[in-house]
């Protein structure tokens, strides 16, 4: 049996916001759809579901974030996760320059959760809290430089 990463699934309060915040990182919207029916209610297994969808992904094509708003039923909010919480964590991105995914970020309200990290001399490490209350890590390959 062969596998591989499909993509990862993020329930979303503004689609429309959440795809600004990453498209503006430089992610590409590959398609949107509303879907509802029978088959949606099977594979996510929630009667009634009802939602709008949109896919990204990288511009290297080798990561994939599936977004959804819920029409029906209606989304359950919830408290942003902590960075120590068990449970879906964050979504990670390598950039080339954290300063300016960090003003992208702050375009949209986003600022990291303490500030930016030194891992010895090899990566500058951030989280901020994106839309949606979302863990966004950034990762800057200071040996690259």
């Amino acid at each position: 049996m062969t596998i591989r990463l499909e993509n990862v699934g993020i329930a979303v309060e503004d689609l429309e916001a959440t795809i600004a915040f990453f498209t503006d990182l430089g992610l590409e919207v590959l398609g949107r759809d509303t879907v509802s029916g029978e088959w949606t209610d099977t594979a996510v297994g929630l009667d009634g579901n009802h939602a709008k969808i949109a896919m990204l992904q990288t511009p290297d094509g080798n990561g994939r974030l599936e977004l959804f708003e819920y029409i029906h039923p209606d989304a359950i909010p919830t408290k942003p996760t902590l960075p120590n919480e068990i449970g879906m964590h964050r979504v990670a991105f390598s950039v080339d320059d954290i300063d300016e995914a960090l003003r992208i970020a702050a375009t949209h309200g986003c600022r990291p959760l303490r500030g930016v990290a030194n891992y010895q001399d090899v990566y500058k490490l951030t989280y901020v809290r994106g839309p949606s209350g979302i863990i966004v890590m950034f990762a800057e390959d200071l040996t690259k430089s």
